[in-house]
């Protein structure tokens, strides 16, 4: 059985911890591989090495940092199916999907390849008598990256692409679930030209995390998780002086207008709840819609449509999705399933019983739908994070947005309308980071930034973008003049100009 260690240095090395975790092919429900868990001491020696790379490549002009991303994007995407492939037998998702989350990072990694434009910062020429004044943006040093298993090749490159270009080097610390992705995505930078210990990758459970939000050297912590963990490593991370972004939970809502072209709304609703067995922070769980006969007329179009799903192995190309990512986690969802119906819920598909033939030890559920489902019950303000899509019936606008509004988390919503001044209003109003307007999955392109509010969010700073850009960087200002002799001001007086 092949032992996945850490990437440090830049080359594979063996754990010395003594802990190990299992890593599951959640189609077959088997123990693959195991990953070596990381001690403090090994952090340190990643971080060691990390100061090293990162004092040489902070004096590396913008040009050449580019360039060498250029060239990581190329080698990503020669790499492609291998990635995929490896990012099915861990995570689960179907071949198609690998394939986009790859493709999401690397779009990340093209922004930041325009680094020597972003990175130029301000100048003002005569701000005063003979004054000039300019800004740079500086690197921090070495920053951390932390990230989830639903994700295992999209949302590092969200971190490190920033992270890297803007002159920092990285510890990448990912999901002990699906680690093998990100360990081969530092093993290409090496591949492509990037300096040795710029990227490196730590595997290990909350004692690595720990020791990376405590560690005096790390000067930046990035995670992507649940909302209490998210909470809990901002909270830490903050308390040491460092800079944090946290991104966690989710409970995205599609508002269904009484004029929505149902049979699109129906479409994209379907891939955006079950599609990567909504296992996304970006799925869309909660279906409200608006007005009456409106409900009736999705599930009319909906219950067939959900008959029709196939639920498959990671390899078939026509499955709509694969397995969740463990069997404690297909439980979880079953068990929510459950105590939806408990709390009052009507459920209308139940996909709890699925099993795949030849597969059954595999960690498959089918799509689950609820119908009923109302603001009060506890499956409603938690995250299910399966295939589970739970109706909210909604009499009007107002109370439709206010369901999204008022809810705990605030990462994404979406409206399906063919009223524009209906949708302008929603976006508006709505108390949510991300909205789209007959887009089911709203997340930004690699120009804007990613991020949502409330318990979806802690800090300031979204992810990658311009956001991340001011993330990994502090800005330094110049006052400065060139005198030919002395001048008149006295030293005393604050300057004016």
């Amino acid at each position: 059985m092949a032992t996945i260690g850490h990437f440090i240095d830049g080359k594979r090395v063996a754990g010395t911890s003594g802990r190990f975790k299992d890593i599951f092919n959640p189609n077959t429900g088997q123990v693959q591989s195991i990953v070596a868990m990381a001690t403090p001491s090994e952090l340190d020696s990643a971080v060691a090495s990390a100061v090293k790379a990162q004092v040489i490549w902070a004096q590396t002009n913008p040009q050449k940092r580019s360039r060498v991303l250029f060239a990581y994007k190329q080698i990503v995407e020669a790499n492609m199916d291998e990635l995929a492939a490896l990012l099915s037998s861990e995570h689960g998702k179907v071949i198609a999907d690998s394939r986009g989350d790859v493709i999401r990072g690397v779009d990340v990694i093209e922004f930041a390849c325009g680094i020597p434009h972003g990175q130029k910062g301000e100048h003002t020429y005569g701000a005063g008598p003979e004054i000039d004044v300019y800004s740079m943006r500086k690197p921090l040093g070495v920053v951390a990256g932390i990230t989830p298993f639903n994700f295992p090749a999209m949302i590092p490159m969200w971190m490190f692409g920033m992270a890297i270009s803007t002159g920092n080097a990285c510890i990448l610390k990912p999901s002990e679930k699906d680690p093998s992705v990100p360990m081969r995505l530092a093993e290409l930078f090496v591949e492509a030209g990037g300096p040795v210990g710029l990227l490196q990758c730590i595997n290990g459970d909350k004692e690595i995390v720990d020791a990376i939000c405590d560690h005096p050297v790390i000067k930046a912590v990035s995670f992507v998780g649940s909302s209490d963990i998210a909470q809990y490593v901002y909270a830490r991370a903050t308390a040491n002086g460092k800079r944090a972004q946290c991104m966690g939970g989710a409970k995205n809502h599609g508002i269904i207008m009484p004029d929505a072209n149902m049979d699109q709304a129906v479409k994209d609703i379907l891939g955006a709840a079950y599609g990567s067995a909504g296992e996304r922070c970006m799925a869309l769980p909660v279906v409200v819609p608006v007005g009456k006969g409106t409900a009736e007329r999705f599930l009319e179009k909906m219950l067939p449509a959900i008959e029709a799903m196939r639920v498959g192995v990671s390899e078939d190309p026509d499955a709509d999705y694969g397995p969740v990512v463990s069997a404690v986690h297909r439980d979880s969802i079953a068990a929510n399933v459950g105590k939806a119906v408990e709390e009052g819920a009507t459920l209308l598909v139940d996909g709890r019983d699925f099993e795949l033939q030849g597969y059954e030890d595999g960690f498959f559920i089918g799509p689950s739908l609820l119908d009923n489902v109302t603001p009060d019950m506890e499956t409603y303000q938690d995250e299910i994070f399966g295939p589970v899509l739970q109706i909210v019936r909604a009499e009007t606008f107002e109370e439709a947005l206010k369901l999204p509004s008022e809810h705990q988390y605030g990462n994404g919503v979406a409206i399906f309308t063919q009223n524009g001044r209906v949708a302008r209003e929603f976006a508006d109003r709505v108390e949510v980071g991300m909205v789209g307007i007959n887009v089911p999955i709203p997340v930004p392109v690699a120009y804007h930034s990613f991020g949502g509010w409330k318990r979806s969010a802690f800090g300031t700073a979204n992810q990658y973008g311009m956001e991340g850009l001011r993330f990994y960087t502090k800005v330094k200002t110049v006052t400065q003049r060139w005198p030919e002799g002395e001048t008149n001001d006295s030293a005393f007086i604050i300057p004016t100009f």
